[in-house]
């Protein structure tokens, strides 16, 4: 079964630092694109950082300076997460575009940053 499997949530305070890690399992078709988003209570669910196979990345607004994408030559993406706000706070996904129509996506882990 093809899956992606997220680790690296917690609960810290604001100005720490968090990594995220993201594994694609081994029947996985290399993505194209790997990411994560992110979901705060009672918002839509929105990109924070995404990077291609190429290495090129892209970020939101809210994340530049602060959070690095990064990814391996395997099938696996990382968020670093740097100085951190209160309203870094939600269920951050991972995602994998494996095809032109096809993407995956994770099952979600809790970031909580207190102030």
């Amino acid at each position: 079964q093809v899956q992606l499997v997220e680790s690296g949530g917690g609960l810290v305070q604001a100005g720490k630092s968090l990594r995220l890690s993201c594994t694609a399992s081994r029947n996985t078709p290399r993505p194209t694109v790997m990411g994560w988003y992110r979901q705060a209570p009672g918002k839509q669910r929105e990109l924070v950082a995404q990077i291609a196979a190429n290495g090129i990345t892209n970020y939101a607004d809210f994340v530049k300076g602060r959070f690095t994408v990064s990814r391996d030559t395997r099938n696996s993406v990382f968020l670093q997460m740097n100085s951190l706000k209160p309203e870094d706070t939600g269920v951050y996904y991972c995602n994998a575009k494996v095809a032109p129509s096809r993407e995956l996506w994770g099952q979600g882990t809790v970031v909580t940053v207190s102030s």
